[in-house]
């Protein structure tokens, strides 16, 4: 399914793991230009092989989404070597303690969990938008997480670096709307992956003395649609808000959780 993004510039950060790959190369199908913006280029490597030989154009580019000078140095260098950026896909990102509460959580945790999720997105937008200011078009998609939807004890710091990520989503698209620029926010729920498998059903599995497929499958139950999201579903969501198909949406929360969040 072509989708208008043939030939456009897509840059992405956190391409290095995780649902990253997979985000990458649904928009390498949909025949985009893509830049890969991250601390380690050298760990993109591979996928920058990979989709090469694809006779994709993709380079990767280094930078620190907590610094905002290295943004807009990769933004610079992005802009020069693939050219005018029309969508910007936030994916770096961080967890943050798993199971403190607040009162345990310690303010350097809190802090550096917020200038990761929430401060480091401010700072990718603030280098790239320029460019689509100028051009008068673009596309931003962040990604969040259903526990800024919902709130999760055990999470305080990540679910509030979460909910402050829809505050920045929704002011840039207040700000951002005249110039024909969408900012919009994809809200994956649980993901099946190694991390899913190897930590979360592992854990549940010892704790209450079950298999890890009986784990997995009350995670699922847990879910609408009785299905953990894989990282293509959210990679589908990120294509498809950064397309002329959803031209006319923006601000908007879209979680990909087979109704968790909204049910």
């Amino acid at each position: 399914m072509k989708l208008g993004l043939d030939g456009q510039t897509v840059l992405l950060t956190g391409a290095t793991s995780g649902m990253g790959p997979d985000i990458a190369r649904a928009f390498a199908e949909e025949g985009a230009r893509l830049g890969l913006l991250t601390r380690q280029p050298e760990a993109v490597a591979d996928l920058v092989q990979e989709l090469s030989a694809q006779r994709v154009r993709i380079d990767a580019f280094a930078c620190d989404i907590t610094d905002a000078d290295s943004c807009s140095a990769a933004a610079e260098a992005a802009e020069a070597g693939l050219g005018q950026p029309f969508a910007l896909i936030n994916l770096a990102g961080g967890s943050g303690p798993i199971g403190k509460t607040g009162v345990e959580t310690t303010r350097e945790e809190f802090h550096d969990i917020l200038d990761l999720n929430t401060t480091g997105i401010f700072n990718m937008i603030r280098a790239v938008a320029p460019a689509m200011m100028r051009a008068g078009r673009g596309r931003i998609v962040n990604v969040g997480g259903t526990f800024g939807l919902r709130g999760r004890a055990g999470r305080l710091a990540y679910s509030a670096s979460k909910w402050g990520l829809r505050g920045v989503t929704k002011s840039f698209a207040l700000e951002l709307g005249a110039y024909g620029i969408t900012v919009n926010t994809v809200a994956p729920g649980m993901v099946d992956g190694p991390r899913f498998r190897e930590k979360v059903c592992a854990n549940m599995a010892v704790a209450e003395g079950i298999t890890h497929e009986e784990a997995a499958a009350r995670h699922a139950a847990d879910y609408a649609l009785g299905r953990v999201s894989t990282a293509r579903d959210v990679a589908n969501a990120c294509v498809f808000l950064a397309s002329d198909a959803a031209r006319q949406i923006t601000g908007v929360d879209l979680p990909v959780d087979g109704g968790w969040a909204a049910l």
